[in-house]
């Protein structure tokens, strides 16, 4: 199995763990940065995530990426995903196979979406240990 189909797999696992805002921990709930830093963690990846930070920027912050996941075009299943969904927010996702994998404030759960990023793509990275 790839670095990036154990962490497709691992979000997988998150699939209908509950919403929850700065959510870090699957048995409270995941916001899209927990649903991300969960899934890598559970692949394999040693990733640090900010444990506040503003969702309505509209920008990345510096060092917001961990320094395992490399720019990439964003095709491949696992790849992590930065999107656009206003002008002041960004939302990260986790490309699946036929669609992606992220945390949904509306349906208030992390969801498997099947089809097209509806979203404009800002940005994609993968995660690529030493070694492989």
């Amino acid at each position: 199995m790839t670095a990036g189909e154990r962490v497709l797999a691992a979000a997988r696992t998150l699939v209908g763990v509950r919403f929850r805002a700065q959510g870090r921990d699957p048995a409270l709930g995941l916001d899209c940065v927990g649903l991300v830093a969960v899934a890598l963690c559970r692949a394999g990846a040693a990733v640090t995530v900010p444990r506040d930070y503003a969702v309505a920027r509209g920008r990345l912050p510096a060092g917001a990426v961990p320094a395992a996941l490399q720019p990439c075009d964003g095709a491949a299943p696992g790849d992590v995903l930065l999107c656009r969904v206003a002008t002041t927010q960004l939302h990260l996702a986790v490309r699946a196979d036929d669609g992606i994998i992220h945390a949904d404030a509306l349906v208030r759960r992390v969801v498997a979406r099947p089809g097209a990023v509806p979203w404009p793509i800002e940005g994609a990275w993968r995660w690529t240990p030493q070694g492989e």
